[in-house]
């Protein structure tokens, strides 16, 4: 069964022990971070949990990070499936290939408590600083960013940070090549008219993993989450626009974007692990604040990997590059896809195939990032005997089955990986993030012909060993 929000989904986290609670009074300007941090760099990713903090100081609000994306467990339960890369991208393969739209309520629970005037403050919620001496202000982190085209009014769900500017302002974080969001301003900028936005901040998890994901433009990510729960969201008007939110979300920021109008934004603690910024970005103006009783803050942990966004983004993005070579352009033989964490699964992209023609290595290097012009810097392609999610077989097949001068190419003046430090100088003015150039290196990383046979046992030997493994005494 689907979940009907987001409290009713960390229910089930709570039964399943994914979801580990602090008691303890806590400190939102520097030690939810610090204890995030801290909690994920010392627990391995396949036993981590959620984390909630029920007592945040001055507030009666909890907070709740990891909840999508603390560990493939956690995922996998977001998406009511096994955490498998099999499975996982069986379903993102049928949500963007069979999206349900979204159904049209009258009102709902996000709509239990409406604040407008001078009862609009986004102080009253607990926001998190991330990085302390760092960021200038809190930061929303996971909000989902609805807006629309105003020649097709097509919906578009993003997920972009936004800076607390004050009471009811916020900045926002927009690249243009690469965030449709952006690509909705644009249109509404032209026309010289202010663009309605609508922010959610904690729905179901399918609403904030399709907001996360490469949807194609055009695409309603609702209607990608409709596809992920197998079950139309429900939806309801805004107060103040013809904005659709989800009907159960916590909390709902209602406003606009004036055209023109560009404010300092930054610097905050990015997904590559180094602070960027600052950068000229729009103001968001709220006029309207909605939001359940008794709601949840939630928030998404991201910065230096290892963190919930880089999880998040890996999976959903393996899948999405899995879908666009074979379901797409239906390349035979496409065995995995893997995104490295450490990159913030954005820089790197490891294929593995089995070859079934000249050229192909060539052909899955070349397709690998062209669905999305921002992914991926490093893409190498390996055959289909090495583990590309292993690192110690990652560099032994770089070590042996690369000849440099034949085997890595590089395409120049591509699109930045998006806030890329190794793209722009510190400091350095006047270039937009949408404007920066960068390049691409693909490293052809597949035996091009009879290689020597693997210095290695027979393999029914070694799983004989294995079975009688406790006989030799050495765990």
């Amino acid at each position: 069964m689907p979940y009907d929000s987001l409290r009713d989904y960390i229910d089930t986290l709570e039964k399943r022990k994914l979801l580990k609670w602090i008691d303890a009074e806590v400190d939102k300007d520097w030690e939810i971070s610090s204890v995030a941090r801290t909690y994920f760099q010392r627990v391995k990713q396949s036993e981590r949990a959620a984390l909630g903090f029920r007592h945040v100081k001055g507030y009666d609000i909890p907070v709740i990070l990891g909840a999508v994306g603390a560990s493939r467990e956690v995922y996998g339960t977001a998406l009511e499936t096994e955490p498998t890369f099999e499975a996982i991208k069986a379903i993102w393969g049928s949500a963007l290939t069979n999206t349900i739209p979204t159904n049209r309520v009258d009102t709902g629970a996000c709509k239990e408590v409406i604040l407008k005037g001078d009862d609009v403050d986004l102080n009253k919620f607990p926001i998190p600083t991330w990085c302390p001496g760092k960021d200038p202000n809190p930061f929303l982190t996971a909000p989902c960013l609805i807006t629309m085209d105003p020649d097709t009014r097509v919906q578009n769900v993003g997920t972009y940070r936004m800076e607390i500017k004050g009471k009811s302002q916020t900045g926002v974080l927009w690249d243009m090549p690469s965030q449709h969001g952006a690509l909705h301003y644009a249109k509404w900028e032209e026309r010289n008219e202010p663009m309605p936005m609508a922010v959610v901040v904690g729905a179901d998890p399918t609403v904030i993993l399709s907001s996360v994901s490469k949807v194609p433009v055009g695409v309603d990510e609702l209607a990608v989450a409709g596809g992920l729960r197998r079950k139309a969201i429900d939806v309801v008007a805004c107060e103040t626009c013809d904005i659709l939110v989800p009907a159960s979300a916590e909390i709902v920021l209602e406003g606009e974007v004036l055209p023109g109008e560009r404010v300092s934004e930054g610097p905050f603690g990015e997904y590559t692990g180094y602070m960027g910024g600052p950068y000229m970005m729009p103001i968001f103006y709220v006029k309207c604040i909605t939001h359940r009783k008794n709601p949840y803050y939630h928030a998404l942990f991201s910065q230096m990997p290892p963190s919930e966004s880089s999880l998040m983004r890996q999976i959903a993005e393996e899948a999405n590059i899995y879908h666009h070579l074979v379901g797409q352009l239906k390349i035979p033989g496409v065995k995995d896809v893997h995104l490295t964490e450490s990159g913030g699964a954005y820089a790197m992209c490891w294929v593995s195939i089995k070859k079934h023609y000249q050229g192909q290595a060539a052909q899955v290097m070349s397709a690998a990032w062209s669905h999305h012009p921002a992914l991926a810097k490093w893409i190498v392609v390996t055959d289909e005997d090495i583990d590309i999610r292993d690192p110690f077989q990652r560099e032994w097949a770089l070590s042996w089955r690369v000849e440099p001068i034949k085997d890595i190419h590089f395409i120049p003046n591509t699109a930045e990986v998006l806030l890329d430090p190794s793209s722009n100088p510190q400091g350095a003015k006047g270039v937009a993030l949408w404007e920066r150039k960068s390049s691409k290196i693909c490293i052809d990383a597949t035996k091009k012909f009879e290689f020597p046979s693997v210095a290695l046992p027979k393999e029914e030997d070694l799983k004989r060993v294995v079975e009688d493994w406790e006989k030799y005494g050495l765990d």
